[in-house]
């Protein structure tokens, strides 16, 4: 009984390791970049070829307004950000608290204008106002349509068996949890809405400095890649295992 154990115990523990060395191999297959493309190619294909950052980004007005096209516009879109984000993060107000002192003052306004009617006649009717439903419906929409695409592509990575994809969102998940305990998630947010309407136009103005330096990066993580890959991951033992399975 403890021989048949050992032996199913084994056949296990070899056929983890088989299954870590194929996707090892397949990997190798790949490398940190094909033979064929260069860093460079690889840094053109990471930042959209060819193609404009404008066009990368969609283009339309969510990409004009990211590239600083109109300044107004932008400005008044990362204001209005900056502003909300300092109302809850620095002066430590809640979303109850600014709702309610705003639907006070707004009450205390319609208060006054209906009042003020019976003692001038010039006096417009008190405005009224009234959200459109479709408002809601669309922002339902188009949050659960986001939601549903980044679930799809976690599951396509999880069940896609590209063990590198697979690590590199693992990791990406785990980063994202260590710096949500550093700070809140509205912090997260308005510093991804900073780095939205900063980067892109930094890149578009100084692409060639990017470049180059993307350009070296690659090419230290290539070198490296190929190093773990000398001395760890083609030392991992593939044949024998197979050879063993046959017997």
């Amino acid at each position: 009984m403890s021989d048949k154990s050992e032996n199913a115990a084994e056949s296990l523990v070899n056929n983890i390791i088989e299954h870590v060395s194929d996707a090892v191999s397949k990997q190798k297959s790949v490398r940190f970049s094909t033979d064929n493309d260069s860093v460079s190619d690889q840094v053109n294909k990471l930042l959209g070829g060819k193609k404009s950052v404008h066009h990368v980004l969609g283009g339309g007005k969510s990409a004009d307004v990211l590239l600083w096209r109109n300044k107004k516009i932008s400005s008044s879109v990362l204001g209005a950000a900056t502003a909300l984000w300092v109302v809850f993060e620095w002066l430590d107000y809640h979303f109850l608290t600014l709702v309610s002192f705003v639907l006070v003052l707004g009450m205390v306004v319609q208060f006054f204008w209906s009042n003020a009617s019976g003692f001038l006649s010039s006096t417009r009717d008190v405005p009224r106002i009234k959200l459109p439903e479709e408002l809601f419906v669309n922002i339902g929409v188009a949050v659960g349509a986001q939601v549903n695409k980044f679930l799809d592509l976690i599951q396509d990575i999880s069940c896609g068996g590209n063990l590198k994809q697979f690590l590199i969102v693992v990791v990406s998940l785990w980063a994202a949890a260590v710096i949500g305990s550093w700070c809140n998630i509205l912090t997260v947010i308005y510093s991804g809405f900073v780095s939205a309407h900063t980067l892109p136009v930094l890149y578009e103005k100084y692409q060639d400095q990017v470049d180059d330096f993307l350009y070296q990066v690659l090419g230290l993580l290539r070198s490296q890649y190929q190093k773990i890959d000398q001395n760890v991951l083609s030392k991992i033992p593939k044949g024998n295992l197979k050879s063993k399975k046959a017997e």
